[in-house]
């Protein structure tokens, strides 16, 4: 099972207050964008490098920077914006897709409502953004989307993940590397990740 448990103390320290319900809904987005950016050291360690030539002010000398294309990170909507700017503070410069899905209240199942990517997605390395792992289901069908619009190196990122959203996503997609800042205990019978933070849609944007 490919999952990364990012367990640095400030990671974790902002995940606490993320869950506190006494958070408020301005302080929950920023803690939200400053965490994001914190895992987007780890997520992002191994980008490839390449070494060009440049000039100090004092002498010219060889300087690794990023090789190949940019990457494009793809937030899962609504909720997936959330943790989407702290990683653009990182990497300005990536690209931005969109997969617009919902859960069916009655079915849990995932309901696709709008897609846009870059038409060059299989040239970039995609990090897909979702707060919560839960049932796995919307994940697992964001994957599926991605990869029949071309792309082959995914990775998904996500505050809180259950068991049961990281066996349904590796079993559908054991090649995609998931980044989480904590697996709890499992899910209630509304799918329900718990203890977790509660609804990370509704605490960003103040809708509940």
């Amino acid at each position: 099972m490919s999952v990364t448990i990012v367990d640095h103390p400030l990671v974790q320290h902002k995940l606490t207050l993320l869950r506190n319900r006494d958070t408020s809904t301005a302080k929950f987005r920023l803690i939200a964008r400053e965490i994001s950016l914190l895992m987007a050291y780890e997520v992002l360690r191994e980008l490839p490098m390449q070494t060009v030539m440049i000039h100090t002010p004092l002498e010219p000398m060889e300087a690794p920077q990023l090789a190949g294309k940019k990457l494009c990170f793809v937030p899962v909507l609504r909720a997936g914006n959330g943790i989407l700017d702290g990683m653009l503070d990182l990497v300005p410069s990536a690209r931005v897709g969109h997969i617009g899905l919902y859960r069916d209240p009655h079915t849990l199942v995932p309901v696709e409502y709008y897609v846009k990517l870059p038409d060059d997605i299989s040239e970039r390395l995609v990090i897909i953004v979702d707060p919560m792992l839960a049932t796995g289901h919307s994940a697992a069908a964001a994957v599926a989307r991605l990869k029949q619009a071309g792309a082959t190196q995914i990775r998904f990122v996500c505050l809180l993940a259950a068991p049961e959203g990281i066996a349904a996503l590796t079993g559908e997609h054991p090649d995609v590397q998931i980044f989480t800042a904590a697996i709890d205990r499992g899910l209630d019978e509304h799918a329900y990740i718990r203890p977790g933070l509660g609804d990370a849609g509704d605490r960003l944007y103040g809708t509940k």
